[in-house]
């Protein structure tokens, strides 16, 4: 009776053994099979921009940002009190250049923000 168990022990350890071996002949066959189809792609692709054709600066040099002071223009109102404007009918919100160019600065004593928490004046 042992040795019936001890038999089916070892068949199922065989068993189990061939099924490691065969998964991992499986994923290695599916990592090779991977890289050939990326060396594949990747000789498909453009080549990389040679120093020549890479991208040049202006004439008159680097681009620099532009800054300008901007203000919004007028909300339109409602024709009457009981009407009310819709979103479609407000459209998009625009700004103008604004006359005034001088950017505006933090003043002391103020929070800084809406709720920033600062000392403010009283």
């Amino acid at each position: 009776m042992h040795t019936t168990h001890e038999q089916l022990a070892a068949a199922g350890s065989v068993a189990g053994a061939i099924a490691i071996v065969v998964c991992g002949v499986l994923i290695a066959g599916a990592l090779i099979a991977a890289v050939r189809l990326g060396i594949r792609v990747r000789r498909r692709e453009s080549p990389a921009p040679r120093p020549e054709e890479q991208p040049k600066l202006p004439s008159t040099g680097p681009v620099r940002e532009e800054r300008s002071v901007r203000e919004p223009n007028e909300v339109p109102r409602a024709s009457g009190d009981d009407d009310r404007l819709t979103p479609h009918q407000l459209g998009n919100v625009s700004s103008r250049p604004s006359s005034d160019q001088t950017r505006p600065r933090w003043d002391p004593g103020s929070s800084g923000s809406f709720g920033g928490g600062g000392g403010g004046t009283t």
